[in-house]
């Protein structure tokens, strides 16, 4: 696993993450091109973070003025690649290297390509630093 690194805003969003949800955070994201802010939380926690019908993460919003996602972390990396990609579904996820790069394929749905990537590529991106701060993987490809 690498080392993650976490900005002063980083470490008090998360304090603001979990005193609001109760759940736990084990990294957050500041994604500034995409005014978004994605928090990663402990496995099983996730019900927690989002809260009944979403109030928590409806709160966060408010409270920080920018876009909340949560993803469940996992120690396997091809169960937390699937996490990231959510709401896409991602089929098959296989890790192997090329070279000396340790990199994740991806299968999914041909319909479904379009949302795991988003709009200007900022699902995949994100996918791609998580998977890097998390796992040690270098790259991340959509087939």
């Amino acid at each position: 696993m690498s080392e993650v690194k976490l900005s002063t805003d980083g470490i008090r969003y998360i304090a603001l993450f979990e005193s609001t949800t109760g759940a736990t955070a084990r990294d957050c994201l500041l994604d500034d091109d995409n005014n978004r802010v994605i928090f990663v939380v402990k496995t099983g926690d996730m019900g927690m973070a989002i809260g009944k019908n979403g109030e928590h993460v409806n709160k966060l919003v408010k409270s920080i003025g920018r876009h909340v996602e949560v993803v469940e972390y996992n120690d396997d990396p091809v169960i937390f690649i699937q996490n990231l990609l959510q709401p896409a579904n991602a089929n098959n996820v296989k890790i192997g290297y090329k070279g000396d790069k340790r990199i994740a394929y991806v299968e999914v749905k041909t319909k479904e390509k379009g949302l795991a990537i988003g709009r200007n590529g900022k699902n995949i991106e994100k996918v791609k630093v998580l998977a890097k701060r998390h796992h040690d993987i270098d790259d991340v490809t959509i087939q």
